[in-house]
């Protein structure tokens, strides 16, 4: 069975009046209530960032992603090849500037829905830059930047907080990374997160080279976020951007398979080229809605003014 069914007819640009569609997407899975789900919506028009945070804490998922159509710049081309994309990403507490699974998701959408041809390139402008993403037969691949890990030095308290002794510890921009002993210990790790919180970063990833070659992958995964209102993340993309180039050269090999052990659990492959890497998922959408005359009003009268950062 395809993980592509017939998309819809390209769509000409919505109006401002048109009810805001929201999809929901599991990603970096080939089955439903798998992988991590995504929330998905196409503006026909700007919104305020108010009503975007309380429209993503509604939805209370790990992300909500809005789309908002932009001219490409330069492109003459009135159809779908000549537009790119705003791309904003909001978890229930906060906005976030990168995230791998609500991309996939979003990319997934714009061809599902008709806002972009099958085989077209689909280009996100983000708060990390540009990313782009395109369909390889049931996969969809991403370009992101590399997130290589450094040493560093373990946090005061890390083992406590793990119930283990790390192997290795490393750290990027935004995420400390824990290589455990093994794929056990990754899988019945239960860190204090009330501790993992307080910790200067957005996440902390643990990973451990996989039990064995029957599984289909390289290493296994857990992320932990509490701090942006996740307390664990089924999957994660912009993760992968740090494991992908760590397994890479741990191993020596040019790609890498890395599964995700949440209780959810997902897939993501990873090739390492340079100062970016290639992110490849699959994913299936779950349920399609339409906004409210209720949640559209909300917008204009006030109602999200008073909503927490």
């Amino acid at each position: 069975m395809s993980l592509h069914p017939q998309p819809r007819p390209l769509r000409s640009d919505s109006s401002p009046a048109e009810p805001l569609r929201i999809v929901q997407v599991d990603a970096f899975t080939d089955r439903a209530f798998r992988g991590n789900p995504a929330a998905v919506g196409v503006l026909p028009a700007p919104r305020p960032d108010a009503w975007l945070q309380a429209f993503a804490r509604e939805m209370n998922l790990s992300e909500t992603a809005f789309l908002l159509r932009r001219a490409r710049p330069g492109a003459h081309r009135r159809d779908d090849r000549g537009v790119d994309w705003d791309l904003r990403w909001f978890t229930p507490l906060v906005e976030v500037d990168l995230c791998g699974h609500a991309t996939l998701a979003s990319a997934h959408v714009l061809w599902q829905e008709g806002h972009l041809a099958a085989d077209a390139e689909a280009r996100f402008h983000t708060a990390s830059g540009l990313l782009s993403a395109r369909r390889a037969g049931d996969w969809i691949e991403l370009d992101f930047p590399a997130l290589p890990p450094r040493p560093v030095a373990p946090p005061a308290g890390l083992a406590g907080l793990l119930g283990t002794a790390p192997r290795w510890v490393g750290a990027n921009d935004k995420d400390l990374l824990v290589e455990l002993a093994s794929e056990a210990e990754v899988r019945a790790l239960a860190p204090d997160r009330a501790a993992v919180a307080r910790l200067p970063i957005r996440g902390l990833i643990v990973t451990a080279a996989a039990q064995g070659p029957g599984g289909g992958y390289d290493f296994v995964s857990r992320f932990f976020c509490p701090a942006v209102g996740i307390d664990e993340d089924p999957v994660t993309g912009s993760a992968h951007c740090a494991l992908g180039p760590f397994w890479a050269e741990r191993l020596g090999r040019p790609e890498v398979i890395g599964h995700q052990a949440s209780e959810r659990g997902g897939t993501v492959r990873v090739r390492p080229a340079g100062d970016r890497v290639v992110l490849a998922g699959q994913a299936v959408t779950v349920l399609t809605a339409e906004l409210s005359d209720a949640a559209s009003a909300a917008m204009t009268d006030g109602a999200c003014a008073g909503a927490p950062p």
